[in-house]
């Protein structure tokens, strides 16, 4: 067999191993991303499977629910006083002003 020949089929034999190395570690890294954001893995007739809840899992979502409750109360509780801060700094100056004079005088309490 001429050399080139020889190269020849040395070079498609290295590319075809290439080429299956790639494909397969594609396949591998998108079933990895696949598991740890949760997305549901393909049997290989296509059909969903689906991974069995443990008592670990069930108890994460628990801690989650509730973690996310708090997050929403702390957000409204800033709402409010951002609000708050808002109103006093769109406020005029010359109703800030007449405000703080009342409070020092005492002669009415501002609503």
């Amino acid at each position: 067999m001429p050399d080139e020949v020889v190269m020849l089929i040395t070079f498609c034999l290295i590319a075809a191993v290439l080429v299956t190395g790639a494909l397969v570690y594609g396949w591998v890294h998108t079933t990895k991303l696949k598991i740890r954001h949760g997305y549901p893995l393909q049997s290989m007739w296509g059909q969903p499977l689906r991974p069995s809840t443990t008592a670990e899992a069930e108890e994460r979502v628990s801690l989650l629910t509730q973690e996310n409750a708090q997050l929403k109360a702390q957000v409204g509780s800033m709402r409010e006083r951002l609000e708050t801060v808002e109103r006093i700094v769109t406020d005029g100056g010359y109703r800030l002003t007449h405000e703080i004079e009342r409070l020092r005088d005492g002669s009415e309490k501002v609503q």
